[in-house]
């Protein structure tokens, strides 16, 4: 499992973990049942405090993305899947929003946007 930390982030670093945790479950390449780093060797891998790690991990688990079993560890939980598709979609209106407000910063319009969305789109056809 791969997680990158950026110190230049506005973003928390627990929050940065939660978001690549949560795409890495979202996208399936984290799969039902599989176990995650424990905090502590998360923590060590990142260089950054367990309570960090501990932070993200407990956010994870309140969002019903991983579960933890005392003892053994934590685990990506099932996901159901009107629930997953639902999440699919906050994360694709999440990414939406940052790259509108890109373009407004840019001074493009949205017929400008519409039309590098469609290119985009259509390129993976």
């Amino acid at each position: 499992m791969q997680i990158l930390i950026s110190n230049s982030s506005k973003e928390p670093i627990y929050a940065q973990i939660y978001v690549q945790i949560k795409k890495l479950i979202l996208t399936g390449e984290l799969q039902e049942g599989e176990s995650l780093p424990s905090m502590r060797q998360l923590a060590k891998d990142l260089e950054i405090s367990v309570i960090t790690t501990k932070r993200a991990y407990e956010e994870l688990e309140k969002s019903s993305f991983i579960y933890s079993i005392v003892g053994k560890g934590s685990f990506v939980a099932e996901q159901n899947m009107e629930m997953m598709k639902e999440r699919k979609m906050n994360v694709i209106e999440e990414q939406m929003l940052i790259a509108i407000q890109n373009g407004k910063e840019m001074g493009l319009s949205l017929v400008e946007l519409k039309e590098i969305l469609t290119v985009l789109y259509k390129e993976d056809d």
